[in-house]
């Protein structure tokens, strides 16, 4: 029988509120891998080991990444609320357009930053509670939020719960901040601690308990998905940032509030790793579809090219290669790619219209921008 108290305890503050308090990891009594467990372990180990195989074979990796990184972002800021789609995204970047939803893009697009800020600070920088401080100040630079002490962690009292709702009338109360401070020194220790452990279970109990110490005023459901995808990296499990656990997260997302909030009720610390190991195969064998499926994709128009476009076919691929990075975009894009003149790109540009790889995406007749259609629609729903 597994305690209640097993993840912390709930204690009733000098206010009259009770907030929890969790015990340092790892769980006491310690994790129980039953074969389910081992099951699930297994077959998320070899789903990401599939998957950063079918991307070591690609001849461009970082165009994979391009776009899973920006997939995860949008599905991350999807889950707290963020209207702001992948095509918003594309079209902010590309300046081809202007979105109707400024502010939530800049929150997608510092959620990218934020990434890319990590992975680059990994070089030289365990994941720390220093490192956790400089993604946060990145992911909330100049949105929403950003007046709630970017970068640094809370010294007030924060909640969970309902819109507008008040303290008495929460969710869920994370540990008040002297408490805070020491649960995030117990998870630092935790994260560089050598004791044996699977590393994809490691990486779970680090998500889970960073959400129950909640250590910033606002941010901390995208921070702490961000640190799954740095600790896979940096544990070299991930080669490159090719998963989006944010999909299966926002799929059930009932359900993984319900298993983080049961940890702390309960001390159900299995139940949350069994759901969380079933999203990383879950997401990692989507990952390697969508991989394949655009290599076969990019070699596929490469030939219907070929065969349509004869001795034009040289600027069409140059033209095509350019969309996996930039898939929305204007004629102006198309010249410099192709050295050009404006009026021979545009018709470039509406040769490959024709033949069904790209597609106008404003309807009008100046200031056009065009998408790399067959290309987006690999990444629409999964």
């Amino acid at each position: 029988m597994i305690e209640a108290s097993r993840a912390g305890q709930y204690i009733r503050q000098l206010e009259g509120y009770r907030a929890f308090i969790p015990n340092p990891l790892p769980p006491v009594p310690e994790i129980m891998m039953d074969q389910d467990m081992w099951n699930l372990l297994s077959q998320a180990d070899r789903a990401l080991g599939r998957l950063d195989g079918a991307t070591d074979a690609l001849p461009n990796p970082d165009l994979f990444v391009f776009m899973y990184v920006r997939k995860e972002a949008v599905l991350s800021s999807q889950i707290e609320g963020t209207q702001a789609s992948l095509i918003d995204v594309l079209e902010f970047e590309s300046q081809a357009l202007e979105p109707d939803n400024p502010q939530e893009v800049e929150e997608v697009v510092n959620y990218i930053s934020a990434i890319n800020y990590g992975l680059a600070r990994l070089q030289e920088l365990p994941i720390s509670l220093r490192l956790v401080r400089e993604i946060h100040q990145e992911l909330m630079k100049g949105v929403r939020g950003a007046e709630r002490n970017p970068g640094e962690f809370r010294r007030s009292q924060n909640w969970i719960g309902a819109g507008g709702c008040s303290l008495a009338e929460a969710t869920y109360v994370p540990p008040p901040p002297y408490e805070m401070l020491q649960s995030l020194n117990n998870l630092e220790k935790f994260l560089h601690s050598t004791l044996p452990m699977p590393t994809l279970i490691k990486v779970g109990l680090a998500h889970a308990q960073f959400e129950t110490i909640h250590p910033f005023l606002d941010g901390n459901g995208r921070t702490g998905r961000l640190l799954i995808t740095l600790l896979l990296c940096e544990q070299d499990i991930l080669q490159r940032p090719l998963l989006y656990i944010s999909y299966y997260f926002k799929k059930y997302r009932a359900e993984y509030y319900d298993c983080l909030q049961a940890v702390r009720d309960n001390g159900s610390w299995e139940n949350w790793l069994k759901f969380f190991l079933q999203g990383v195969y879950e997401a990692a064998q989507e990952a390697t579809k969508t991989a394949r499926t655009i290599v076969s994709l990019k070699e596929e128009h490469r030939q219907l090219v070929l065969s349509e476009m004869g001795r034009r076919s040289g600027n069409a691929i140059a033209l095509l290669e350019s969309l996996y990075f930039r898939p929305i975009f204007t004629v102006e894009h198309a010249t410099t790619v192709t050295n050009l003149s404006y009026p021979n790109a545009n018709t470039l540009v509406k040769d490959l219209s024709n033949i069904g790889l790209l597609q106008e995406i404003t309807g009008q007749k100046r200031n056009r921008a065009f998408s790399y259609a067959p290309y987006l629609a690999v990444f629409q729903d999964s």
